[in-house]
C-alpha cells in the first residue's frame, strides 16, 4: 500500500512526463514545492520499486510499472471528480480539492462501483481522460484553440488548466465542454482570437486560448 506522500510524488511524475518525456529532480522539486534533497530521496527509493529510471543529473523516466501506479491514482482523482459533478451538482471548478483527498483511498471496490455508476465514463469534467482500471490512458487527439486559423469552426473538448479561477472566467462567459466555437479573427498582434459561440462574440486572449483544447 503506496503512502500519501507517494501517490503525491507518482501524480506529480505523472503530469509533469505528459508535458515532456524527460523531467529533472528540479522539474519535480517545484511542481510539489519540496526541497531537493528530500526529492532525491524519494526518486531513490521509486528507482529502488522499479517505478522509475534515474541517476545523478541525468532526468528521471518513469518505468512501465511506474506509469501503471501513476495513472491508477489520476484514475481515482478524475472518477471522484466526475462523479461529485455528475452525481452531487458540484461545479466543475469545485472538485479539485475535494478530489485531492478522496484519491488517496485504498479501495479498488470503491472506485469501481463509482465508475459503474457513471457508466463507465472516459473523460472527466474537464475533458482530461479517466485511465481505465489497468492504468492504460487513451490521450485524445485534442489541439490548442491558439493553433486555429480564422474561420475554423471547432468544439471545445478540455480545459489544459482546470484552476478555480481559470473555471470561473469561463463560467462568467457561459463556455463549457462541448460548445461549438467559430473563429471570426485572430488580431495579428497580440494573436488574441473573436470568437463566435451560444449567439455571442468574446475576444480571448492568446493566454485563454492555449488553455482551451479543442476537436
Amino acid at each position: 500500500m503506496n503512502s500519501l506522500t507517494e501517490e503525491n510524488y507518482l501524480k506529480a511524475l505523472f503530469h509533469l512526463v505528459n508535458e515532456n518525456d524527460e523531467v529533472s529532480v528540479n522539474d519535480l522539486s517545484r511542481q510539489l514545492n519540496i526541497k531537493m534533497p528530500s526529492v532525491n530521496s524519494m526518486v531513490k527509493k521509486f528507482a529502488d520499486k522499479n517505478w522509475v529510471e534515474y541517476e545523478s543529473y541525468k532526468p528521471i523516466r518513469l518505468t512501465e510499472a511506474g506509469k501503471k501506479e501513476a495513472s491508477l491514482i489520476v484514475r481515482k482523482h478524475r472518477l471522484t471528480e466526475m462523479f461529485l459533478v455528475e452525481k452531487m451538482g458540484f461545479g466543475w471548478e469545485n472538485v479539485h480539492e475535494i478530489a485531492e483527498q478522496l484519491e488517496h483511498i485504498h479501495s479498488d471496490l470503491f472506485f469501481d462501483k463509482m465508475d459503474e455508476i457513471l457508466n463507465y465514463p472516459k473523460v472527466d469534467p474537464h475533458g482530461e481522460p479517466i485511465p481505465d482500471k489497468d492504468g492504460n490512458v487513451l490521450q485524445p487527439d485534442h489541439k490548442k484553440l491558439s493553433k486555429c486559423k480564422e474561420n475554423d469552426t471547432v468544439e471545445l473538448a478540455s480545459v489544459a488548466t482546470s484552476s478555480e479561477e481559470f473555471l470561473h472566467f469561463l463560467n462568467k462567459r457561459d463556455l463549457s465542454l462541448g460548445t461549438k466555437l467559430k473563429i471570426l479573427q485572430i488580431e495579428g498582434f497580440d494573436q488574441s482570437m473573436l470568437v463566435a459561440y451560444n449567439g455571442r462574440e468574446e475576444n480571448f486572449s492568446k493566454t485563454v486560448c492555449e488553455r482551451l483544447l479543442v476537436k
